[in-house]
């Protein structure tokens, strides 16, 4: 593969030996937290943020505010509540500015 996709390109190494091992352990979550020494939960925890993390790279995201605000909740430095409060006032903000009100 000469071309590497972007959302691959976007994680970290720590993601992309998380991937290895989810895919050497043939997609076994309760391999991957013997593996790692950890509960079932923690690995699907886990994998529920590399999901969003990639889904978020894929997106193509115009509004750099709401990406920055998705990214923070990801690597846990903003709650996912106040992250979906943020966004969504944010948005009604931006809605009334375009419609003049």
């Amino acid at each position: 593969m000469d071309i590497i996709p972007q959302w691959i390109s976007k994680l970290d190494d720590e993601d992309i030996q998380f991937i290895r091992r989810f895919l050497l352990a043939s997609g076994s979550l309760k391999q991957v937290a013997a593996e790692y020494s950890v509960t079932y939960p923690t690995v699907r925890l886990r994998l529920d943020r590399l999901i969003q993390k990639i889904k978020l790279n894929e997106e193509q995201q115009a509004d750099t505010y709401i990406s920055t605000i998705k990214q923070l909740a990801l690597e846990d430095k903003l709650d996912f509540n106040t992250a979906k409060l943020l966004i969504s006032e944010y948005r009604k903000t931006k809605e009334e500015n375009e419609h003049g009100a």
